[in-house]
């Protein structure tokens, strides 16, 4: 039997390449139950850096894909990153929870590069500080305002209803949770997608390092485009074959080899530097997701340059699926669907 459906959310997670669905119900039995979970393309150009440019094309790619999964409920779950989000983990002087929302402005102030009226707020207390008396750690959250209200119009024109404006890393971090034991671990989770790559690292439910980069998989496009002077179309599919007559194997392999040597420079730096903050905390795993999760070169290059175990992600682990549903299929697109996995598993009102 199924819980009552009052916080019910879908979770979208409208990327730059594809938007993908996911209703998650919670039963009795088995916990959480996948019902439904789709994927639509979008035309390049579309969604850049995270910015919307062309919000009817991405709205009538959400329409049609609410229409092909019958999905009928209207309230969703959507998340925003890149660099108009900014997560900072701050110490402030103990207070009460009453007492922070008076003054997370003002302390928000001294960490946040943005004028602090252009940024939407939030926070979460996480608890006393380890290092310093009578101070708590906090979960700072701001986004820019323009961003945000971006994406509260793309829902609104799509008929539906934003309901919950989340972080990319935090909801990586939310399936983590919800399909992982062995909490006390340092795990790294790194989302590649098209335009952008999330880097989260973990323990204890809670996140100790965080960083966006705009590196993803358009890269390894647009140099197949320039070298075969194609559409950016035609290299999506010269990248996944590996065939072209207007380039050579040897010179998409270095084109491929040349961008991933980019990607764990970039994740071998951010790591370093959490290495800096916590000298005595060690990684022991990195777990991918998005479509540059998939590209095998990469997961053993960033294991060798990383020294640490180096997994797809599983957002269907503790999962039980719909039997509608193809295993098949979702075994090919797991990596793609950890986003909107974690944003399925949200409930209105909750922290």
């Amino acid at each position: 039997m199924l819980f009552a459906k009052k916080n019910h959310l879908i979770g979208l997670d409208i990327g730059s390449k594809a938007i993908k669905l996911c209703e998650v119900f919670t039963t009795r039995k088995s916990g959480f139950l996948l019902n439904k979970f789709g994927m639509v393309n979008i035309p390049n150009g579309a969604i850049e850096d995270g910015i919307i440019k062309d919000s009817q094309t991405v709205s009538q790619a959400i329409r049609e894909l609410f229409s092909a999964q019958k999905v009928r409920e209207k309230n969703v779950a959507v998340s925003i990153g890149g660099y108009s989000v900014i997560v900072k983990k701050i110490q402030v002087q103990s207070m009460t929870d009453a007492e922070l929302q008076e003054t997370i402005q003002f302390e928000a102030e001294q960490y946040i590069p943005f004028d602090i009226n252009d940024v939407n707020l939030d926070y979460q207390i996480i608890g006393e500080s380890p290092l310093s008396a009578n101070r708590l750690e906090v979960i700072l959250v701001a986004a820019k305002k323009e961003l945000v209200d971006e994406y509260v119009s793309l829902i609104e024109l799509s008929g539906l209803r934003p309901c919950v404006i989340d972080v990319d890393a935090f909801a990586l971090q939310n399936i983590y949770e919800a399909n992982y034991d062995n909490m006390d671990e340092v795990v790294a989770l790194i989302d590649i997608g098209a335009g952008k790559t999330s880097l989260n690292i973990v323990r204890n439910s809670s996140s100790l390092f965080m960083r966006d980069v705009s590196l993803g998989c358009n890269q390894i496009n647009h140099k197949i485009s320039d070298k075969a002077a194609c559409s950016l179309e035609d290299a999506e599919t010269i990248k996944n074959t590996g065939k072209s007559d207007k380039i050579a194997p040897r010179e998409i392999t270095e084109i491929v080899s040349s961008v991933i040597g980019d990607w764990c420079l970039e994740i071998r730096r951010a790591i370093d530097f959490f290495y800096s903050t916590y000298p005595d905390d060690q990684i022991s795993k990195i777990l991918l997701s998005g479509g540059g999760a998939n590209i095998t070169e990469f997961r053993h290059i960033l294991a060798s340059e990383t020294s640490s175990k180096v997994e797809i992600i599983n957002p269907f682990g503790k999962f039980s699926i719909d039997k509608r549903l193809d295993a098949s299929f979702l075994e090919k697109v797991s990596a793609q669907a950890a986003i909107s996995m974690g944003l399925a598993i949200r409930r209105i009102g909750d922290k």
